[in-house]
Formats: structure tokens, sequence, C-alpha cells
């Protein structure tokens, strides 16, 4: 098996991650998009004031969650043929992580306007901390806790735009 050449790696890195950003982008999207209506629907004008604030922080969350996703393929089209993949993937992986975040405050946030409007606060509250621990188990916690599997494996290190960089 033939060894790939640094500019293959890159390119490969990039593409990984495009895919990653394709499966993200689908659901924040939809989350933003379902944001963007609720104010239109009969209900809405029976939420509290506290329910209206947590909707703003969903929305804003959802809306820079999706810019951040989205933002490697201007990267992109600004980049294209400068030859400069190198500083592409650390951007992405930069906006992709951010973006992730930001879905997570976006997610927790709608669950606890949804869980305030048809239960009792302290139930709202409980349920949204579950459901932040719940994305952060499997958004951070497992993911950085088995960084270090395979690390007999030289491929897998590639995967890390990070690790990339120090090569």
């Amino acid at each position: 098996m033939s060894k790939e050449s640094e500019k293959q790696r890159w390119q490969r890195n990039f593409a990984d991650l495009l895919q990653e950003l394709r499966v993200a982008q689908t659901g924040v999207q939809i989350l933003f998009a379902f944001l963007l209506t609720l104010p239109f629907s009969n209900g809405f004008t029976r939420t509290t004031d506290f329910q209206r604030d947590v909707y703003i922080v969903a929305l804003l969350a959802a809306a820079a969650a999706t810019a951040m996703i989205i933002s490697p393929v201007a990267f992109h089209r600004a980049l294209f043929r400068q030859g400069r993949k190198p500083e592409l993937v650390r951007f992405s992986h930069r906006m992709a992580t951010g973006g992730l975040f930001f879905m997570l405050v976006a997610m927790v946030s709608a669950v606890l306007l949804i869980t305030d409007f048809v239960l009792d606060r302290p139930i709202a509250f409980l349920l949204s901390a579950i459901t932040g621990a719940w994305f952060l188990t499997f958004w951070a916690i497992l993911p950085f806790g088995r960084r270090n599997w395979g690390e007999d494996d030289v491929d897998d290190e590639d995967d890390d735009p990070e690790a990339l960089g120090r090569d």
C-alpha cells in the first residue's frame, strides 16, 4: 500500500471534515427553520417573558451554528486553487468545533423552551440539564476520552487537523 503525500492527506482531511459538516448542517438547519416559524404559531402568544428570552437564545445560537458550520464552504471559495489546504483544514476544524458548541446551546435552549411551555419550570430545567449532559457525553466526553485509542495507528493521527499542523 502506497503512502499518501502531504497534499493528498490534507485533501483527504478536508473531504472528511466536509462530510461531517454535512451531517451537522442538516440538523442545525432543521432546528433553525423550526425556530424561525415558531413565533408565527398560534400558541406563541401565550409564552412568558422567560420563554421568549430562551427562544431568542435558541434562535441566535442556531443562527451562529449555521454560520459557523457553513463557513468552510465560503472559506474554500475564497482560497480556491491557492494551495492553502492546510490553512483551510485548520480553519474548518475550528469553525466545526464552534458550530457544534452553538448547536449544543441551541438544542438545549429549544428543549428548555418547549419543556417550560408544557411542564413546570423545575422539571424543564432538569430535563434541559439532562439533555445538555447527554449531548456533552457524546460530543465531547466520549470522543476526547478516546483520543488515545489506536495510538499505534499512524493513520488515526492524520485525521486530526491540529496534529497535521505539527508535522
